[in-house]
């Protein structure tokens, strides 16, 4: 063996000793769901499936529910903390809703597994209510990113109402009654006027967008502005080859400009009118102009502060779990 194949070996040994994540094949993650048994119905997995995504009982039986039961744990060891620091401090035990972040690129899968995530979890008898939101809901509505002239980064950071998202999140880590977060509509591409969604105190919550993970900016005078990664008890990262998911966003984009956008009212019914090789050409150019930016510059980078990281083959399948050590 050469010189430059000893240092390179010993500089992989070195970046696995020093990861701090433990990686687990589909197989060992499988076995940690511990025979815990929660089947669904075949009209479960259609209702939670995704647009292009079929969720199967194998991919709920040997990926979600190991990770349903690791989260049982967290709630659980969560509430135990909350009530012992609630003893200490000599304040009526308020309910503190555990607040999982699932973060990744657009077409990665993120609302399937939030959706499947939260029937399972839903169903453990330490945390009934479970509640989930997205933040697509905290998009600027179209007129205010027009005017703001940053239409063409819709999803990006900055076209996001940050201070409504952050008072939201507050309102819900507090526990209060009822708090309000604003619905956005795929088919209108836009916020949609006086209809929300209200969050009244859950078991757990579980908030699913592009950019959740991000850290706040420092200011240099140390007065941090706090971002929502901040009240999240947990986090996940659906992950996947970019090449792979520009595949599933074009073949997501086929199946909407064969269906949805047929309909007249939609946004994007201009499409509609185009050949099948000029939709497919419009959405490599959608998706290499914003998404895959937005996934280089802004999604990619949150991958590592994530607690838990699937990541998916070509088939939608996740292969490899990554979990952070404590």
């Amino acid at each position: 063996m050469s010189v430059q194949e000893v240092l390179s070996a010993a500089a992989q040994r070195s970046a696995i000793e020093f990861s701090p994540y433990k990686r687990f094949s589909r197989a060992e993650w499988a076995k940690l769901r511990d025979e815990v048994h929660l089947n669904l119905t075949e009209a479960d997995l259609t209702r939670l499936s995704g647009l292009i995504e079929r969720i199967s009982q194998d991919e709920v039986t040997e990926v979600y529910l190991p990770a349903s039961r690791l989260m049982n744990f967290y709630v659980r060891a969560t509430q135990v903390l909350h009530s012992a620091s609630s003893k200490f401090l000599r304040q009526a035990d308020a309910k503190m809703p555990f607040i999982i972040g699932i973060a990744g690129s657009v077409a990665v899968g993120k609302s399937t597994s939030a959706r499947v995530l939260r029937e399972l979890l839903a169903r453990w008898p330490a945390h009934r209510r479970v509640d989930l939101i997205t933040t697509d809901g905290f998009l600027w509505p179209n007129a205010e990113l027009n005017r703001r002239g940053i239409m063409h980064r819709k999803g990006f950071p900055e076209s996001f109402d940050q201070a409504r998202l952050l008072q939201f999140m507050a309102d819900v880590k507090a526990g209060r009654p009822n708090v309000e977060a604003p619905v956005y509509s795929h088919f209108t591409y836009d916020i949609v006027p006086n209809e929300t969604i209200v969050v009244d105190r859950p078991d757990v919550l579980i908030v699913e967008g592009l950019n959740v993970l991000q850290p706040a900016k420092l200011p240099k005078d140390g007065e941090a502005i706090p971002f929502v990664s901040d009240f999240f008890d947990f986090s996940i990262y659906i992950d996947a080859d970019p090449k792979v998911i520009e595949h599933w966003y074009v073949t997501r984009f086929l199946r909407l400009w064969r269906t949805a956008f047929r309909d007249p009212d939609a946004y994007f019914y201009r499409y509609s009118k185009l050949t099948k090789e000029q939709a497919i050409a419009q959405a490599l150019q959608l998706w290499r102009s914003i998404n895959l930016v937005n996934l280089k510059e802004n999604i990619l980078p949150t991958r590592q502060r994530a607690d838990l990281i699937f990541s998916k083959g070509r088939a939608h399948k996740v292969e490899t779990v990554f979990l952070r050590k404590l």
